[in-house]
């Protein structure tokens, strides 16, 4: 399986209503270090919604760049209960950790 196919699969397990950074999904992908190639992964996704991308934010809490704008994934976030204010979650309420 290749990087992005291991990043699809594992954001898989996201739930709705949660959000994971792009540095949290490359640590659980075994790329501590790829973060950027975690976004270019999230950008080519074939499997979109099943493999819900929007639900990477970077790890500030801003929600970062999508395929469909940056509009669309604040939409799509709030419409699955993520509050997003100023650009921003907060990732203390609804970030997610995969486990070690």
């Amino acid at each position: 399986m290749n990087f992005n196919e291991k990043c699809y699969e594992i954001l898989r397990g996201v739930p709705q209503g949660k959000v994971t950074t792009y540095a949290g999904l490359a640590r659980a992908v075994g790329s501590a270090r790829a973060a950027r190639a975690v976004g270019n992964a999230m950008n080519k996704n074939p499997y979109a919604p099943d493999v819900p991308c929007h639900r990477v934010v970077r790890s500030d809490g801003g929600v970062g760049g999508f395929a469909s704008g940056t509009r669309k994934k604040i939409e799509m976030l709030r419409a699955e209960g993520v509050n997003v204010v100023r650009g921003r979650v907060d990732l203390k309420r609804f970030g997610f950790m995969f486990p070690e």
